[in-house]
């Protein structure tokens, strides 16, 4: 996916990110999404598909906590859309975001 620089795009990520951690935090009610963070949004060239990237707490199932944002995508994208009174509203994909796992915990030292 070729992600937009323009503002209006970075403006949209945002509010959609924020609207989905909002959402995360006090209206889902799935315990398998319970200590799973935003961690940011990409957009589009065209703005019609927003990439919600999160991260998945130590411990849990990664493949579990992607079934369980499968099942909710309508639930977040219907409170996207009414909290941005748009009429268009960006397909929303969520995606793993695995960057502090990978720079923080899967990489041994190389050094001898």
């Amino acid at each position: 996916m070729q992600t937009s620089g323009s503002r209006r795009a970075h403006k949209l990520g945002d509010q959609i990110m924020r609207i989905t951690a909002q959402l995360l935090a006090t209206e889902v009610d799935d315990h398998r999404l319970a200590m799973v963070s935003i961690t940011g949004v990409r957009m589009n060239k065209d703005v019609s598909i927003a990439e919600v990237l999160y991260s998945v707490p130590l411990g849990s199932d990664p493949a579990e906590i992607e079934a369980a944002f499968k099942k909710s995508t309508g639930f977040f994208r219907s409170q996207v859309g009414r909290q941005l009174k748009s009429r268009h509203v960006p397909k929303i994909i969520f995606k793993r975001d695995d960057f502090l796992e990978e720079m923080v915990y899967g990489q041994p030292d190389q050094g001898d």
